[in-house]
């Protein structure tokens, strides 16, 4: 199935192919004519023919033998290009219409012309132009004209079989247009080349030179020089090269070395080339700074700076200045100068060089510091036992000050950038030669500061005891190694302040209060100063003694004893004694019952007032006398109906009774004579239980209450005489 088609498809191609065969012999299109063919350029052949009518373009072809080149033109002339330059080629023609092309023309040849010189050109001095080029194929001679590209002036024009030809004589900088052909055999030009070339410019001429001392820079200037596109100036000596560019007609060389003669020369240049060196101009530099400058201080108070002699130096002025802004110099032709100082200073020195061209540069500026000045004003503003700190004036160029204090074997120092300083760590009682040196990091310590003489305050003295003796003197013993210092011994305490004072080893302190705690010092005393005080030794008093004592009768054989508090006691012991016995109790309170008390004896009272320590106060106390005893054998008799007598047996001792009656209608009371053991109530009602107490008053008129109470019975019938019922007893209240 596949091959049909492509059968079809080539029989159907055929029969096309013979239609247009038998079409184009029906109507065949005219054969050109060339008229000529000619070559004016080395690449290609212009054609002229006759026009054929009914054609639309034509079909131009060359042929060398080798290639074929076709080109379709419109009408004539026609040009076949691509071709090879002095190559004969065969030409033909063939007529183009819509219905087909016409058979080829008869051919014709033609020859191309030679091809153009590459030209190679050069101005190899102001005034001329060389021009050079490569053999050319077929060419026996060339031909080259030089004229200005501006067309003005005269034409040079020169042939040659050689390859080269220089034009002299020309303007210097000025552009001209070089043309260039080369010819065969037969005479006929081939084609042309066409180059422009400048003459190199003339070297620049009126170099002016201006030196600037302070950025050392020269600034070269010269008459501008025609044609020339930039100018370069040279800057030469004999470790260098320096140089600049411009297209003005002056430029600056910088970084000029101090010290050094130069060469400056300018070239003027453009596209062709350079001018020569035209006559160098010489340039001295200012010299350079001093170096290798020294400087020394001797004897103090004075400056001496010297230097290196230096090239191209005249003369030379060194400048000191001090750091407070004062300033002074000094001019000569030799190496050295000499100025005055003063200590505690900063000076700045700079040396500079002289030359026709100017002032060196700034070189090294070197700076000397003069030693500090040493204070003069050392006062000392606390002397202690073990401490002295002085003060003093700052001075001047100090940083920092040492001092030093030395007593013959032993030196304390201390360093400080304060006018200050406090020597510690030193002995007491102790003179010692101090000096405050004055220091510099730049120059180190001055030496040459006095001294002074310091005593330190004396040492602590050391208390060995204290004692009281039997008037409550308090005597206090110490050690000290002082000279001629004087002691004061101090006793404080809540109660106050006490004191004595002495040259020796002791002192005595008098009326201190009792009850009281103490702390003891002591301190020395000489014109250096005080010392400190001495550890402080405590000192307790004896407790004081109650101020009141009150002794109470509790019951017939018991008694209660109070007292005021006793500053500094802690506790208390309160004996009473008789020719009895003694009763003693110890106690921390203010009062205590005694017990086993004999009534109707004096006893005496004593207290001892006790501290927490143990010291102990012995108080004395009026004696005291105990309650007479209570009566025995209380019996009650009947006086009639309304009467009552209360009858009792005394104990040991006299005293005086009082009866009471304590009864449902009242209390009836009666109180016996001195020396009688009974007493009558009278208009006491019968009929009534009575509680019966029979006591003896003190000798201050006071009821004792502690006697046993009975009770009785009294009736209203029986006989009026005669005892009263006894119904039993009560416990005294």
């Amino acid at each position: 199935m596949a091959g049909g088609p492509k059968k079809c498809l080539s029989l159907i191609g055929f029969s096309l192919i013979c239609f247009k065969m038998v079409a184009s012999a029906k109507t065949a299109l005219e054969i050109p004519t060339i008229d000529q063919a000619y070559s004016k350029i080395s690449d290609s052949i212009t054609v002229e023919w006759a026009t054929v009518p009914g054609a639309t373009s034509y079909l131009l072809t060359a042929e060398d033998g080798d290639t074929v080149i076709e080109t379709t033109v419109d009408n004539s002339p026609g040009t076949v290009t691509g071709l090879k330059a002095a190559t004969l080629y065969q030409i033909t023609i063939r007529s183009i219409s819509a219905a087909g092309r016409s058979q080829a023309s008869p051919p014709k040849q033609a020859k191309t012309v030679l091809a153009a010189p590459i030209l190679e050109v050069s101005s190899p001095s102001p005034n001329s132009i060389l021009v050079q080029w490569e053999a050319v194929y077929m060419a026996i001679g060339f031909s080259v004209s030089v004229m200005r590209a501006n067309g003005l002036g005269r034409i040079w024009k020169e042939n040659t079989t050689n390859t080269s030809l220089t034009f002299t004589s020309l303007d210097s900088g000025t552009l001209y247009t070089i043309k260039a052909f080369a010819w065969n055999a037969n005479g006929t030009p081939g084609d042309d080349s066409t180059c422009n070339q400048r003459t190199s410019p003339r070297a620049p001429a009126n170099i002016q030179v201006s030196f600037d001392s302070g950025a050392l820079k020269a600034s070269v200037s010269w008459a501008p020089t025609e044609g020339a596109f930039n100018y370069t100036v040279m800057a030469l000596s004999d470790s260098s090269e320096l140089s600049c560019s411009t297209t003005f007609s002056s430029c600056t060389i910088s970084s000029l070395q101090c010290g050094t003669e130069y060469l400056i020369s300018v070239l003027a240049s453009n596209d062709a080339g350079s001018s020569k060196t035209a006559s160098a101009v010489t340039l001295k530099t200012v010299a350079c700074a001093p170096a290798r400058v020294m400087i020394q201080e001797d004897p103090p108070g004075h400056l001496s700076v010297a230097w290196s002699d230096v090239d191209l130096g005249d003369y030379y002025v060194a400048f000191v200045k001090s750091d407070d802004g004062l300033e002074v110099h000094c001019n000569t032709s030799l190496t050295q100068c000499n100025f005055l100082s003063e200590c505690g200073f900063t000076y700045f020195i700079s040396v500079f060089a002289y030359n026709k061209a100017g002032q060196s540069p700034l070189g090294d500026v070197f700076n000397y510091t003069t030693a500090p000045c040493c204070p003069s004003d050392i006062n000392p503003v606390l002397v202690s036992s073990d401490r002295v700190e002085i003060v003093w004036s700052p001075v001047r160029g100090a940083e920092l000050y040492e001092t030093k204090a030395v007593d013959g074997f032993n030196v304390v120092e201390c360093n400080d950038t304060a006018p200050t300083c406090t020597l510690s760590a030193l002995e007491c009682d102790t003179k010692y030669n101090i000096t405050v040196y004055s220091f510099s990091e730049a120059r180190g310590s001055n030496m040459s500061c006095t001294s002074q003489f310091i005593t330190t305050a004396p040492c602590s003295p050391e208390i060995k005891n204290v004692t009281q003796n039997e008037f409550s003197m308090i005597i206090v013993h110490w050690r000290s190694t002082n000279d001629d210092a004087t002691y004061t011994v101090t006793a404080q305490g809540e109660k106050g302040l006490y004191q004595c004072s002495s040259m020796g080893e002791s002192c005595t302190i008098g009326g201190l209060p009792c009850g009281s705690v103490f702390s003891v010092t002591a301190v020395a005393e000489t014109r250096a100063g005080r010392s400190l005080p001495s550890y402080s030794v405590p000192l307790e008093t004896v407790p004081c003694c109650p101020a009141g004592l009150t002794v109470t009768q509790v019951t017939q054989s018991v008694i209660n004893v109070s007292w005021t508090l006793g500053t500094g006691a802690q506790t208390y012991v309160i004996v009473l004694e008789s020719r009895t016995g003694q009763s003693k109790c110890h106690t921390h309170q203010n009062h205590c019952l005694l017990g086993c008390v004999a009534c109707g004896v004096n006893y005496t009272v004593a207290l001892k007032a006790i501290s927490a320590t143990g010291l102990t106060a012995d108080c004395a106390y009026p004696s005291y006398s105990s309650s007479a005893c209570c009566p025995l054998g209380v019996k009650l008799y009947r006086l009639g109906p309304n009467g009552i007598r209360i009858y009792w047996q005394a104990s040991r001792g006299s005293a005086n009774y009082s009866t009471d009656l304590y009864g449902s209608k009242g209390i009836f009371t009666c109180v016996s004579s001195t020396g009688l053991s009974f007493c009558d109530v009278t208009e006491i009602p019968c009929g009534d239980v009575y509680t019966v107490m029979v006591s003896p008053v003190a000798e201050t008129g006071l009821k004792l209450t502690f006697c046993p109470k009975k009770i009785y019975s009294v009736t209203c019938s029986g006989s009026t005489l005669g005892m009263v019922i006894y119904r039993g007893k009560r416990n005294a209240e």
